[in-house]
């Protein structure tokens, strides 16, 4: 990732204030304290993607931004969403057509 993406990223991060993102934290990434999960801003958007409900995906991407929800899921990491997530985001992002959705993260042996 060059600097301009880098930054970029960043901008559409620093988006979603520090209420939103330690709220999301405290309520999907139940595993962490709010502070350990805000340093990873890209791994709670992601939970909240997975296994968010309505209202707070509408949140979320109201505050994040199209942009940003299609550059978390182009680069899941593995088990990081389910089989029915990875569609509906797909879809919902206008990233696939129907029946073409890719393949979603898996281990490679080589």
């Amino acid at each position: 990732m060059d600097r301009s993406e880098a930054r970029t990223q960043n901008v559409a991060v620093r988006k979603l204030d520090r209420d939103s993102l330690s709220f999301f934290a405290k309520k999907y990434v139940w595993w962490k304290s709010e502070e350990e999960a805000a340093e990873q801003p890209e791994r709670v958007i992601a939970q909240v993607m997975n296994i968010g409900d309505f209202d707070d995906i509408q949140t979320l991407e109201m505050l994040a931004g199209t942009e940003l929800l299609k550059k978390i899921l182009n680069e899941a990491e593995i088990g990081q969403f389910s089989p029915r997530s990875w569609s509906y985001w797909h879809y919902r992002l206008d990233l696939a057509a129907v029946d073409e959705v890719p393949a979603m993260p898996a281990l490679r042996l080589d």
